[in-house]
Parts: C-alpha cells; sequence; structure tokens
C-alpha cells in the first residue's frame, strides 16, 4: 500500500510539473472564440496578471501580436494573454465598438466591452486570475475600447495602456466607479494628436484626453515631466519621447502620458518597447480605496 501511495504522489507530482513546465495556447470557443496564451510558470495556488490586447481598425488580434510581440514578455513575466478579434462590420472590416465616435461605423452595433469582460470573466474560472492585476493594452482602435473599458469597468481592471487611440468626446460620458491607472502613448505627428474628427465626429486629442484623467482621478498636483527621456521608436533618432505625470492621485493611481516627438500614427517600436510598457502595467496593481 505504501508503495502504492508513493507512486501516487511521484506521479501527481509528475502532472503538476508537466502542467507548468510547457507554455501553452488554449483555445475557447463560442459565439466569439478566442486563444488564451498561458506561461509555463503558470501555477494554480499563484493567481497571475491577465493581459488583454486590442488590436486597431481592420486588424486581427494576431496582427496585433505581431505589432507588438507581447507573447515572449508574457512567458518572461508569467502572465496570463489574450488578443482576441474585432467583429467583422457589414463591409468585412473588423472593428471594436470602443466609444460612439469610434469604430463601430456599419452594422453590426456589438456591445464589445460586454465582450471583453466575458472574456476576463471566461478566463478567470477556469485560471488563477489575480483580479488586482488585470490590464487592457489597446492600439488605435483598440485605445478607444481600452479608455472605454477604463470609464465602465475600472472596479475590474487595475490600468490600461492606450496607443493612438481616442475616447469620448464629452469627458462627462467616462464615469468610472473608481480610480483607475491610465497610461496614454502617442506621437505628435499623429493625425489624432490635436483635436480631430472621425466622419464628422469631433475626438478629443492627447492632452486633453491625459488632462481628462487627471481630473477624473482627481489628482491633487498639476503634471510632471520626468528629465529621462525614452527611445521608443527606432526610425526617429535619439530620444524622443517625453514621459509626464499627474501627482497626487487617488487611490495611488498613475496617469502618464509619453510624448513621442516626430512620431505618426503607426510607431516603429524598438525592442525594448513590449518590456516597457509591461513594466510600467505590472507596476500598477489595483489598490483598495480608504
Amino acid at each position: 500500500m505504501k508503495s502504492r501511495a508513493l507512486i501516487f504522489t511521484l506521479l501527481t507530482f509528475a502532472l503538476m510539473s508537466a502542467e507548468v513546465s510547457q507554455a501553452a495556447t488554449v483555445p475557447f470557443q463560442g459565439n466569439r472564440p478566442f486563444n488564451l496564451f498561458v506561461p509555463s510558470t503558470y501555477n494554480s495556488g499563484a493567481p497571475a496578471p491577465l493581459v488583454i490586447g486590442l488590436s486597431g481598425y481592420n486588424q486581427t488580434g494576431a496582427q496585433f501580436e505581431k505589432y507588438l510581440n507581447l507573447t515572449p514578455i508574457a512567458q518572461a513575466d508569467g502572465f496570463l494573454y489574450v488578443h482576441p478579434d474585432g467583429s467583422k462590420d457589414s463591409h468585412g472590416i473588423r472593428f471594436w465598438n470602443g466609444t460612439p465616435e469610434c469604430c463601430s461605423f456599419y452594422n453590426p452595433k456589438v456591445d464589445d466591452a460586454a465582450y471583453i469582460m466575458s472574456i476576463v470573466d471566461t478566463v478567470s474560472r477556469q485560471y488563477a486570475v489575480d483580479p488586482k492585476r488585470i490590464y487592457i493594452i489597446g492600439y488605435s482602435n483598440g485605445g478607444f475600447l481600452a479608455n472605454a473599458l477604463a470609464c465602465k469597468h475600472a472596479d475590474q481592471i487595475a490600468a490600461v495602456v492606450n496607443i493612438a487611440g481616442g475616447s469620448y468626446t464629452n469627458a462627462a460620458a467616462c464615469k468610472p466607479s473608481v480610480p483607475i491607472s491610465v497610461l496614454e502613448i502617442w506621437g505628435t505627428k499623429d493625425e489624432t494628436f490635436k483635436i480631430n474628427h472621425i466622419l464628422g465626429k469631433p475626438i478629443p486629442g492627447a492632452l486633453k484626453i491625459f488632462n481628462m484623467w487627471g481630473d477624473i482621478n482627481r489628482c491633487s498636483l498639476p503634471s510632471i515631466t520626468s528629465p529621462v527621456k525614452l527611445d521608443l521608436d527606432v526610425k526617429v533618432p535619439g530620444l524622443e519621447t517625453t514621459a509626464m505625470q499627474f501627482q497626487g492621485c487617488l487611490g495611488a493611481t498613475a496617469i502618464d502620458f509619453w510624448k513621442m516627438t516626430g512620431v505618426g500614427h503607426a510607431p516603429t517600436f524598438s525592442k525594448d518597447f513590449p518590456d516597457q510598457i509591461m513594466g510600467w502595467l505590472l507596476t500598477h496593481a489595483k489598490v483598495p480605496i480608504t
């Protein structure tokens, strides 16, 4: 009996070891299927961060991943990672219904905020997800949805990164229930850096959105500019990026803005960029408001 117990114990240990020794891509079926990347270090006894990446207009989740290359960082840093597809409209173009301004221009009118939160719920039921470390990264159209999720679901999302995506024209439409950390990243040559229009609908520019989040999080002090510059775009010589941050924000949240001088709407990011944005996200867990 003792030998059987020993064999059972060793077998169980071997199975557990196998569970965490290899990275895996796990498919989830349904009306809108998605894949979950599970790092080899995943352990059901240690809740992991969950990161969801949102692609640009007429871009697939796979194209988003090819652009930012976050999977190696997910493996290295041990977070669960999903980069789902947006819906196809009546013209066959993939989109996210982020805000009324962008980018559900045709039918169908889908509730993408609800869809993304359903991914959070589905993954959390089957994997050990740290509820204090759920993050969103969005590019362009996906950035609109990232900002919208921060407005609607700040109680569940710890922080978002918006790359070249807008927000609500009317700041009053954004009413997060709790403070949330936000990093806005824009190039000054991006046509949407200043106030612009999408099919006749005005959208706020980069600085207005940055200031909007400072107001929403009731940051008590103005923003400061870091003396240390960053090199985010390989096609622009030198350290082209200036980092700004509001001070004294509620809940120890961070409201940051990385301004890429001379960079357009689709930056050619450096190989260090994925590490830089994930380094920012992973240091901003949800902090209880006291």
